[in-house]
């Protein structure tokens, strides 16, 4: 599952982006159940809590922060690139970050801003693509990049996006799933068909990325990969967990040099 879902297996538009926009209406027709824990983000809410604890451990190593501040990110500016409704943007801005939230599906950015109001929340959200705020010259101390990926048309101008908002000194994580026999096996035919986890049709195997594709990529924009992690599901409790398994779903820690 995206966060967004605006990025896509398509060619870029004509504006120069890499969203596709049968994409973005097709989630933002599911925009109303960002927050609800047993609605069409489901996936999401269940896997989050250990995607969270991987950030905050690899952001409080990267900037030399003191794990005991209930905020130990005062100060540092982050871009949470394809937000959706805001279910990772807010545990950010609640540690502290100056958080800007983007994401190309106007619905989901409207939940999002209503929900952070709502719980009293700052968090600078904006319907926009990382290409754009590339462009308008925006940079950040930490970006997030969570499954997104695996949906866009053209992997180096991602990538090059991603690099331009970076500042040197700062650093990047991101989560996608691997092209492998197993992801294909869990990811599409078991979550999407099987278990009904997913919409069908939710990903294109072919636009998996591997992890050294991911490394390779982010390599050529200036970064340096400090730590890959797998994220496993254990059936036997029905929770996700990370792991040393890249099989599937990983994550991504990169330092911008």
């Amino acid at each position: 599952m995206t966060e967004q879902g605006a990025y896509a297996h398509g060619a870029p538009n004509a504006g120069g982006e890499t969203v596709n926009r049968d994409e973005i209406e097709r989630f933002a027709a599911q925009s109303a159940s960002w927050w609800d824990p047993e609605g069409s983000f489901r996936p999401l809410h269940r896997i989050n809590p250990v995607r969270l604890q991987f950030v905050r451990r690899q952001l409080l190593a990267h900037f030399g922060r003191n794990p005991r501040d209930l905020r130990p990110f005062e100060e540092l500016r982050l871009v949470d690139i394809g937000c959706g409704g805001g279910l990772i943007a807010e545990p950010m801005a609640r540690l502290g970050f100056v958080v800007t939230g983007i994401d190309a599906a106007a619905p989901a950015i409207d939940v999002a801003r209503a929900h952070a109001a709502a719980n009293g929340l700052a968090v600078d959200y904006r319907v926009a693509t990382a290409e754009q705020l590339a462009a308008a010259g925006e940079r950040f101390d930490a970006a997030l990049a969570f499954e997104i990926v695996e949906h866009v048309a053209d992997h180096d101008a991602f990538f090059a996006a991603l690099g331009a908002l970076v500042r040197p000194g700062g650093a990047l994580i991101g989560a996608t799933l691997n092209r492998t026999a197993q992801s294909f096996a869990l990811a599409i035919v078991g979550a999407e068909y099987l278990l009904g986890w997913l919409p069908r049709g939710t990903h294109d195997w072919n636009r998996f990325v591997r992890p050294s594709e991911f490394v390779l990529g982010l390599r050529r924009q200036g970064f340096a990969a400090t730590r890959l992690a797998g994220l496993s599901y254990e059936w036997r409790r029905g929770e996700w967990a990370e792991s040393d398994d890249l099989s599937v779903n990983y994550m991504v820690a990169a330092a911008r040099r």
